[in-house]
């Protein structure tokens, strides 16, 4: 099927300054200070022409020059079952991740894969070069699916830690490397060594959260959310590491409003974090714009006691313009904390009732929502939108082989970066 290419400008938050797509443009070129740029689609309606059923049936509102094989969407439907024991009448759950019965088939069992086939499909083909993303685990696992299934070549980084994320369908083609950096690391480690990587001109980095093509593809879990329920929700729950997915729900939520067709309601965020690590938690509740300053040691540790450990961000974009902040500010939302048996108990809960199981980040979100609910915050006959972000992975595994990915190396980011990158280029001669 030809590829259209979808006309787009981008935005800087903290001037309004709009201006063109340099191909893999993550700031404004002429804005010296930190601000998230934001996509302007021309076309301002959701739209579908082509008739696709992948995740590319977003692609009007996607900044990709070209498709990929093998997405597969968020699945949108209305609980019945949890719906029925939250005593809530008009609960959606946005499920990404394996689950045949209700038609989600995204085979890493995360909605990483909504980022990661955006990501990639912003890319130019053969570019002679090698994309490099750090990761808790989810985003690398959903990445080296992606570059592996469509031969682009990849560095993943990964803590040590978290190397049991690393498992796949299938065995991972050579053009996926991966370093993880040593025992006792976390993501922030993993971030620290990727960038001295890409000191390297053979490397680039993907971006992260100023990556908009990421954060449109994540955008994508509400699009699911509002095409089925036929209106935008009134309240929108999400566990957070680094908060972009919730950002970009805020993002999709102004562009459906520009759409008009469904309502201008700005649904109240309600991002939720994994005690003990609460950073974005403990500066919204002292209505800082800045994270508050912290023990190095101490917040590792506190990354390490949590249950869901891809929550473990400890430099999220939080403060930035068009970050978290401001997303909650605009939207009169608030922070959440669960604690590890309350995130347990609620994946119990949920595999109980709908029957598949989730992962720990998505036990955290439906905690929140049941904390919500409990203490009044939220009403009950309102429409609820809660983001399931993995789950059927332990189905999935109970049906089909998997395979675990090694690492190629172990590095310590203590080392020189012209020493780290010079190693890293060697994978790739």
């Amino acid at each position: 099927m030809p590829f259209n290419m979808i006309d787009y400008k981008l935005l800087n938050i903290a001037t309004g300054r709009i201006f063109d797509d340099q191909g893999w443009t993550l700031t404004d070129p002429d804005y010296q200070n930190p601000s998230l740029i934001r996509t302007i689609y021309k076309n301002k309606k959701l739209e579908n022409p082509a008739g696709r059923t992948d995740i590319y049936k977003y692609s009007c509102w996607l900044p990709v020059k070209r498709f990929l094989n093998g997405s597969a969407p968020t699945v949108t439907f209305k609980s019945s079952k949890l719906a029925s024991v939250l005593k809530t009448d008009n609960l959606y759950i946005s499920f990404s991740g394996y689950w045949p019965e209700a038609g989600a088939a995204m085979t890493t069992c995360s909605f990483k894969e909504t980022e990661a086939y955006s990501v990639c499909g912003r890319l130019d083909k053969d570019n002679g070069k090698v994309m490099v993303v750090a990761s808790a685990g989810n985003t690398a696992r959903a990445f080296a699916k992606v570059c592996s299934d469509n031969h682009i070549p990849l560095l993943i980084v990964v803590p040590q830690e978290n190397l049991d994320a690393l498992w796949f369908s299938s065995p991972v083609d050579d053009c996926v490397k991966l370093i993880c950096t040593p025992k006792g690391t976390d993501y922030y480690d993993a971030i620290d060594l990727s960038s001295k990587i890409c000191s390297s001109g053979l490397f680039f980095e993907e971006g992260g959260a100023k990556n908009v093509a990421r954060r449109d593809g994540m955008g994508t879990t509400v699009l699911s959310a509002v095409s089925e329920i036929g209106e935008i929700p009134h309240y929108y729950f999400q566990a957070i590491g680094s908060g972009t997915g919730t950002i970009a729900a805020w993002e999709a939520n102004l562009r459906l409003i520009k759409d008009g067709r469904f309502g201008s309601r700005k649904m109240k965020l309600f991002p939720s974090q994994n005690i003990p690590f609460i950073p974005m938690y403990d500066a919204w509740k002292i209505g800082s714009r800045e994270l508050l300053p912290c023990d190095t040691e101490d917040a590792r540790i506190r990354a390490l006691g949590i249950a869901s450990k891809v929550l473990s961000n400890r430099k999220p974009p939080y403060s930035v313009p068009g970050g978290l902040f401001d997303a909650l500010k605009d939207t009169d939302g608030d922070v959440e904390i669960v604690t590890n048996d309350e995130c347990y108990a609620a994946c119990e809960l949920f595999e109980k009732t709908e029957g598949i199981d989730i992962h720990p980040a998505a036990g955290v979100a439906l905690a929140s929502l049941i904390n919500c609910l409990n203490s009044g915050k939220v009403q009950r006959d309102k429409i609820l939108m809660l983001n399931i972000t993995g789950g059927g992975e332990k189905r999935f595994k109970s049906e089909n082989e998997v395979f675990m990915l090694a690492p190629d190396l172990t590095i310590d980011n203590s080392l020189d970066k012209n020493v780290i990158s010079r190693v890293a280029e060697n994978l790739f001669r």
